[in-house]
């Protein structure tokens, strides 16, 4: 898992880092909504509100949504074509 390292202080916040992180992670990386998150959370014995995860994903989603567009790898720059000739009434196309 790729966290931002330049994350704002998180003083004040009732769950520790690494639990907002897993979250706001979770959504940006898979797609998912507030409520799979929520429930993510659940299985591991964590309660977060739906509300909760959405004012997280408001304030850090754009540096943790930056971080995973730049670890994802890049399409290459050159595309390969086989050639392909079919006959089509006797006539090779």
């Amino acid at each position: 898992m790729t966290f931002p390292t330049s994350m704002p202080s998180l003083k004040g916040f009732r769950f520790p880092r690494e639990i907002i992180s897993y979250a706001v992670w979770a959504y940006h990386r898979f797609a998912l909504s507030a409520a799979d998150v929520e429930d993510l959370l659940a299985e591991r014995c964590v309660v977060v509100s739906r509300e909760g995860i959405r004012l997280w994903v408001n304030r850090f989603g754009l540096q943790f949504a930056a971080c995973i567009r730049r670890d994802r790898p890049r399409p290459p720059d050159k595309r390969h074509m086989d050639e392909v000739v079919i006959p089509i009434n006797g006539v090779k196309h």
